[in-house]
């Protein structure tokens, strides 16, 4: 039996929702914010799969995943299709004057009991301060680089 574990992190980004958009969708550009995704590389023969690599303290994953849906300006869904199982989405809210919200969701499965203890002992934690500490990694890139455009 297996669980998934969800977690969700938001975060303000005082930059159009174009720009924001821009930068998220090119996935293979999301290792220079979130830390523990080492790299990500789009497949030439079908652009909706991605393969996805994650290394974190001698820890190391890899899956490919599927789009499921994009909406431009609103979200984009993903699951694993091969390797790590995950599934997950980022939604784009268009705050106008005020920039934009960038809501991430990511869900994983863990074996049965194990994935449970592990989630109330530490592992939910760890999971969302590191997914926020990238969503604000990735508002201060997004800031930065809409400065310079």
């Amino acid at each position: 039996m297996t669980n998934w574990l969800e977690h969700s992190v938001l975060v303000e980004v005082s930059t159009p929702i174009d720009h924001v958009w821009s930068l998220w969708s090119d996935l293979e550009q999301m290792p220079r914010w979130m830390k523990w995704i080492e790299s990500v590389q789009i497949l030439e023969e079908d652009p909706e799969l991605s393969r996805w690599k994650l290394a974190s303290g001698g820890f190391e994953f890899s899956w490919l995943s599927r789009i499921l849906k994009i909406v431009p300006n609103q979200i984009i869904q993903w699951e694993s299709v091969d390797g790590l199982p995950n599934r997950g989405a980022i939604r784009f809210y268009d705050r106008y004057q005020e920039g934009s919200v960038v809501k991430l969701t990511i869900a994983y499965a863990i074996p049965g009991i194990l994935g449970q203890l592990l989630d109330n002992l530490f592992l939910g934690r760890v999971v969302e301060s590191t997914i926020q500490a990238d969503l604000e990694r990735f508002r201060d890139y997004a800031i930065a680089d809409y400065s310079q455009s």
